[in-house]
């Protein structure tokens, strides 16, 4: 006997609901705080009331970053089954199921029944080794940095039009040249990082194997790659958000773009490394090509090539060789 808990994870609490009975959608529901101490109350509930051990009980969440993954860590420890699942699908799932209102509480109960109906298809989650987990930290951190970077470069460029004070215009200098300094100072130590974990290290050197695969995209993808346990290419260039979506409405009838969900950060990256894959990668020159005698636009061949290199990127680590050219 199993028992089915969907927790909806917030920012400062946890809406949790145990589903009683599937059948007559029957459940009952919990609101705790999303601190370590509510951690502890949450377990206290769910074993009382559900009268099972941790490992018949069946833990449903979508994940929400650094919000979530305390509380995943906790449970993976207590012995808990525990489901991550894709919040497109979700959303998905929740149409398919008629709800109409969407509230903490309804999410919560969605995710318990969409572990009930989908637990044989979805893998359990596992957390990552700490060697990744530290790394997914600092690319964390660094991506943080970048972005206030470009926010201050923006001003300072728009201090030229705008006619603001001399002060204004030195204090925006002085900020961009502590953060390009810290950045600079990050990457280092999430490259030493790398290069103390053999397997890390391995990857981003197959990685680099790639052409057009440079430093900024081996750091993000050994970083992905080591955090994430992806099944196949098809896979991650999914999660990347860089599958074809059809539009077929209107004048627009049989366009294609890219999903575009998932992490806009790394799929940033992955448009500049396509670039230049693009101009020094044999098979992505050979694609583009063939893409373009066949009426593609450059951005649908630039979406394809950007999938194509998720795709090697995730086949060359997979099988831990270096990348063969398929093109001479």
């Amino acid at each position: 006997m199993k028992a089915f808990i969907g927790i909806d994870v917030g920012k400062e609490k946890l809406d949790v609901s145990w589903l009683r009975d599937v059948v007559k959608n029957k459940q009952k529901t919990k609101v705790l705080k999303n601190t370590k101490q509510g951690y502890q109350e949450l377990v206290d509930w769910v074993l009382k009331n559900t009268g099972l051990e941790a490992q018949n009980i069946v833990i449903t969440t979508e994940p929400t970053g650094i919000y979530s993954e305390p509380l995943m860590y906790f449970l993976y420890a207590q012995g808990f089954t525990l489901l991550h699942v894709n919040p497109g699908k979700a959303k998905q799932y929740a149409k398919s199921l008629g709800l109409v209102h969407k509230t903490d509480k309804s999410d919560a109960t969605m995710l318990a029944r969409y572990g009930h109906d989908q637990q044989h298809s979805l893998s359990s989650w596992q957390p990552e080794p700490v060697e990744a987990r530290e790394l997914k930290a600092m690319m964390r951190r660094l991506e943080a940095l970048e972005q206030d970077l470009q926010r201050e470069e923006n001003r300072y460029e728009a201090v030229g039009f705008s006619g603001a004070s001399a002060r204004v215009a030195q204090s925006l200098k002085d900020m961009i040249a502590v953060l390009k300094a810290e950045i600079h100072k990050l990457k280092n130590e999430i490259d030493e990082h790398i290069d103390r974990h053999p397997q890390l290290k391995k990857n981003r050197q197959l990685l680099e194997s790639i052409n057009g695969v440079g430093e900024v995209t081996s750091r993000i993808m050994v970083c992905l790659l080591a955090c994430k346990r992806f099944k196949s290419a098809k896979q991650l260039a999914s999660y990347l958000g860089l599958i074809p979506k059809h539009n077929e409405s209107g004048k627009r009838a049989g366009k294609t773009t890219l999903s575009k969900e998932g992490p806009g950060y790394i799929r940033a990256k992955l448009y500049m490394a396509a670039i230049v894959a693009g101009q020094h990668n044999t098979d992505i020159k050979a694609q583009k090509t063939r893409l373009l005698k066949q009426g593609k636009t450059k951005m649908q061949a630039l979406g394809a090539a950007m999938r194509k290199l998720s795709q090697i990127c995730f086949g060359v680590v997979k099988n831990q060789t270096e990348y063969q050219p398929q093109v001479s």
